[in-house]
């Protein structure tokens, strides 16, 4: 038998079919075209599973269970109670699966899926104690202890890019000051990148021939390259970013002590270029630098499979 992975999002709905060695044997991707009615998108989620089993040459007779990656807080009766991406508010998503598919389904936050799918079958080999931090947009994050996914009294656990990191600092759209994700997510590097370049009034910087002479150019991929070239003004930004990824990736550590640490999102790709100096920084920070056992610190190396295959797995865990 195989299980459905679903990866909800405000764009496209991804489909795998993953099977008993945790391997995605078909997939298929359909646009979500949100916002409309919850119905609709159920619909669509249907169309895209079927289209997956049959890339597997497979029917829904061999379906043992569905799972479902969506944005936003999703309670223990696979209610989305609210999701900004897609419009839904109280949206019964578990009920409308099971009547298109016919099969037992379990919903859960989208970030939960890709951390239980790289704590299984990605990086994290099937550890017990496990914290997945995404750097995208803003920062998610995934928490597993003892196996089991944390998700809180209200389904939203794992918000971990609105830690506090600073006082007073920049003004986050969640309505509060000093998030971890305005200083750790990918589209703060990118914001540091073109303050940098905004005070090298002499246009010295490698990041000005690499972003064309345009800061509206940058991206992460042009933070980097200048980095590994050994331009200086690149080397700081990046610094100053690591070290606040390193306060909040060391207070996860200190709260949580799991036995693997992930980093995922675009910006994971850099590898050690980016792992090494975050390590350096947080074994610093550790509450516990003198214990004998350490949280390892590493990349993730599912990629966009994560939360297919996290949300086929969730009912090893629900």
């Amino acid at each position: 038998m195989v299980r459905l992975g679903i990866d909800l999002g405000g764009t496209n709905i991804a489909v795998g079919v993953v099977n008993e060695q945790n391997e995605i044997i078909g997939t298929a991707s359909v646009k979500t075209n949100a916002p409309r009615p919850a119905e609709e998108i159920a619909d669509s989620m249907r169309e895209a599973c079927l289209l997956a089993l049959g890339e597997a040459r497979m029917t829904l007779d061999d379906v043992a269970s569905v799972g479902v990656g969506t944005p936003g807080a999703v309670n223990e009766d696979g209610v989305v109670e609210f999701s900004a991406n897609l419009g839904f508010n109280d949206t019964p998503l578990r009920e409308l699966v099971e009547e298109r598919l016919g099969k037992p389904t379990f919903i859960e936050n989208d970030a939960n899926c890709a951390a239980l799918g790289e704590q299984i079958a990605g990086c994290g080999g099937g550890v017990p104690n496990f914290v997945a931090v995404t750097l995208g947009t803003g920062v998610g994050g995934g928490i597993i202890l003892d196996g089991k996914l944390l998700t809180g009294v209200n389904g939203a656990a794992g918000e971990i890019g609105h830690m506090s990191v600073e006082m007073d600092g920049i003004p986050c759209p969640c309505g509060r000051s000093g998030c971890f994700e305005q200083y750790a997510s990918a589209t703060a590097l990118v914001r540091q990148t073109r303050e940098a370049m905004e005070q090298d009034r002499e246009k010295t910087s490698r990041l000005w021939e690499l972003s064309d002479g345009d800061p509206a150019n940058v991206n992460g991929l042009v933070l980097f390259t200048a980095a590994r070239e050994g331009d200086g003004r690149a080397l700081m930004v990046l610094d100053k970013f690591t070290t606040y990824l390193a306060i909040g990736v060391a207070d996860l550590i200190n709260i949580f002590q799991p036995d693997v640490l992930c980093i995922g999102g675009g910006i994971s790709k850099q590898g050690d270029f980016l792992i090494q100096p975050l390590i350096r920084k947080v074994e610093e920070l550790r509450y516990t630098k003198h214990s004998k056992k350490q949280t390892t610190i590493c990349a993730a190396t599912l990629g966009n499979d994560a939360g297919i295959i996290g949300a086929a797995l969730l009912s090893n865990v629900k």
